[in-house]
């Protein structure tokens, strides 16, 4: 029984991990590709005086975009690609943890019979005021 567990167990984390990486690898290859051209400082100019609303640099823009119109996984993976601080990675996590998934998410709420533009107004606007709160008004002071 301990032997069929392991080999059960085994069998089923090759398979997550396996399904994780075809999300991460390849958005990281994606942004880190983006971080070579033009474009990621471009993005990152146009989005710098939203994302200094969560004490966030320009570029931390594609990680929420990843994370709210994909998943938490390619947040990850753009994350990754990326050179921030634990201190905005904390952030991004923490605003991500409100707004993820949308689309998908907003598929399940509409077949609850809910108002998806309630929820989605409702999540983005905590992930907002969470990422302000954290980002600016902590502006991470430790303890």
């Amino acid at each position: 029984m301990l032997v069929t567990s392991l080999k059960n167990g085994f069998k089923k984390g090759l398979e997550t991990t396996w399904m994780l990486a075809k999300i991460v690898i390849p958005v990281y290859f994606f942004v880190t590709f983006l971080g070579h051209t033009p474009v990621l400082d471009f993005m990152a100019k146009i989005f710098e005086p939203f994302m200094n609303f969560f004490n966030l640099p320009g570029e931390a823009a594609i990680v929420l975009v990843m994370g709210n119109m994909l998943n938490i996984y390619a947040a990850i993976g753009a994350i990754k690609a990326l050179s921030l601080t634990p201190f905005e990675v904390t952030v991004i996590a923490l605003m991500l943890s409100f707004s993820h998934s949308l689309f998908m998410e907003t598929a399940v709420v509409k077949k609850l019979n809910v108002s998806a533009s309630k929820v989605v107004l409702m999540r983005l606007s905590l992930m907002i005021l969470a990422g302000f709160i954290y980002g600016t008004l902590i502006g991470g002071v430790t303890l």
